[in-house]
Order: C-alpha cells, then structure tokens, then sequence
C-alpha cells in the first residue's frame, strides 16, 4: 500500500506581515525561528523571517499555520525535475 496523499490547491495567505495560512504543503523540509522551509504543489516555498513559529501543520489536508515577523516568500527553481532534500538545505546555507 503506497501513501498518497490528496493535497487541494496551493495558496498563500499573508495578515499583516504577522501570520501565514499555507494550502497544498505535502511537506516540510525545515524550520527554525528564521526560516521554515516547505514543499508544495508549487514547488518548495521558503519563508524568511524572525521569530517564526510553527501553530499549526497538518499534512493530511496540506495545511501550514504559523506566525512571527514575516519579511520574505520566495519559490526555489526545482532543477533536473528531482527532488533532493540534501541538496535544497545545501543551496540555502552555503
């Protein structure tokens, strides 16, 4: 039995620089205070800020809540159409 999960649409929700609603999240890849990292069906969104806490993940319905001072979205370029954990965290921290 594989698991597939059935993810809806992505979108990104931002209130007042302060919180962030996430749709279509089948994972996340990292998070600390300053940055959380997560693949979507758009690809793998990083979000930069300072004080960043995870309120809620659920991966079952693709779901990211969390809050903090918000001061980035951006979208990697998936390269070669590969997934590679290892070589997304060594892109973002050299």
């Amino acid at each position: 039995m594989t698991d597939e999960r059935k993810v809806g649409r992505h979108s990104v929700s931002i209130n007042q620089k302060q919180s962030v609603s996430i749709t279509g999240v089948s994972d996340v890849i990292s998070f600390d205070e300053e940055a959380v990292v997560c693949d979507t069906e758009q690809g793998v969104l990083v979000i930069n800020g300072a004080l960043l806490h995870v309120n809620r993940l659920n991966l079952d319905s693709g779901e990211l809540d969390l809050d903090g001072d918000i001061f980035g979205l951006s979208y990697e370029e998936q390269r070669g159409g590969t997934k590679g954990k290892g070589s997304l965290l060594n892109r973002i921290f050299k």
